[in-house]
């Protein structure tokens, strides 16, 4: 359970990101309205991070946690934020995909 608790934590830490790209071109209500998105993607991803290393290890959790959100954001930012595709971008996205899963495997 812990583990799945750590994915939805890495989720909800791109949803923050995500959010403050799209603060980066917004103004008056939809300013604030995507910064009400940032707190709460930000208090929950916390909350879950702590929750998910009282039985993971936080040496293992915290970069899970954060390849999780590294790669969720680059995927978001190129379908919604016209961010460039290169190969060598997607070269790393995936040899970190494959680091996350080794420091699951180990």
């Amino acid at each position: 359970m812990s583990w799945i608790i750590l994915v939805v934590a890495g989720l909800f830490e791109s949803g923050f990101a995500f959010c403050l790209g799209k603060m980066q071109g917004a103004s008056g209500t939809p300013y604030y309205l995507w910064g009400a998105g940032f707190l709460f993607c930000l208090i929950s991803s916390m909350v879950l991070l702590a929750k998910a290393v009282q039985t993971i290890p936080i040496g293992t959790a915290y970069p899970v946690w954060t390849g999780i959100g590294a790669v969720c954001t680059v995927v978001l930012g190129i379908l919604f934020l016209h961010e460039p595709v290169s190969f060598w971008r997607l070269f790393f996205i995936f040899t970190l995909i494959v680091s996350v899963i080794g420091l699951k495997a180990v």
